[in-house]
């Protein structure tokens, strides 16, 4: 039998509505099925609808399980970002001084307040090579030149994503894929440094393409973000802190603030609420 539970619906990082990745979140969503979920998800039809339960971890505030239309993901940034900020605005507590614990397919995550914004700590990264014949057939779906590719890699915190570094964020931002070959292919994460025609405000520019689960091209990524992050600034390519921006070709301006302390990647933009209800599931 269904009843009503709290909806949120939200555009993370950005302050300004309709300029992020909008998110749905289902409030105490225990008892729902996996099939449920799914289905809803499916209708939201956005890149993540996120389901807030109770953990299992005693570590942990709360649980999240985060589906595309496509299927069910193990993590992913701004329904991290997301979902924190629709637990505490439904009056979530958190059991740890200056942090919240998120539990979710891939472990614990930590999402802390930097200043006005929610951070999350970016989930341990695995780098593997890319094989030529896939790489080739990728950037030919991408309209890609070769000549304007600098590096590739997979990279995996959970997403698994191709990794791309490209001369030109003014060619990054020009970029029309051809989605349909790109869905039987992989997901593709760009990025470029920015370039006089970009957001004063950033360093870099991304985009993430992710066809095989549903989502044309994401506005803006957190997991991908992090994991680019992890990437550039490892190999010595992008400073300690730094702000990357994504959406741009959607009309979007997302905002991502990269910040490296110690060994820690904390990922955070702004959230700003759109929607609140209920929904009858």
């Amino acid at each position: 039998m269904s009843r009503e539970r709290r909806f949120s619906q939200l555009d993370v990082f950005t302050a300004t509505p309709l300029r992020g990745n909008p998110l749905a979140v289902v409030h105490e969503a225990d008892g729902l099925s996996d099939a449920e979920m799914a289905t809803f998800a499916r209708w939201t039809n956005l890149s993540e609808t996120t389901f807030l339960l109770k953990p299992t971890d005693e570590g942990a505030d709360y649980r999240v399980r985060i589906f595309t239309p496509g299927g069910e993901l193990p993590f992913a940034g701004h329904p991290t970002l997301g979902s924190c900020h629709a637990w505490l605005a439904a009056g979530g507590r958190s059991k740890h001084q200056g942090q919240v614990v998120q539990q979710c397919s891939v472990g614990l995550v930590n999402v802390r307040r930097d200043g006005a914004r929610l951070a999350f700590a970016a989930p341990a990264l695995k780098r593997e090579p890319v094989d030529d014949g896939l790489l080739a057939q990728v950037i030919e779906a991408l309209g890609l030149p070769a000549s304007d590719l600098l590096a590739a890699c997979w990279l995996d915190n959970g997403p698994k994503w191709l990794g791309l570094r490209v001369t030109s964020a003014t060619r990054l931002r020009s970029l029309t894929p051809d989605h349909g070959r790109l869905k039987s292919l992989a997901k593709v994460g760009l990025v470029a440094a920015q370039d006089g025609a970009g957001a004063a405000d950033t360093q870099f520019e991304v985009r993430g393409f992710a066809a095989p689960i549903g989502i044309e091209e994401d506005p803006v990524t957190g997991s991908l973000n992090a994991s680019l992050a992890q990437w550039l600034i490892g190999e010595g390519l992008a400073p300690s802190r730094y702000v990357a921006a994504q959406g741009t070709a959607m009309g979007r301006a997302g905002r991502v603030h990269i910040a490296k302390e110690g060994d820690t990647v904390w990922v955070g933009g702004d959230v700003a609420p759109c929607i609140e209800g209920t929904v009858r599931l």
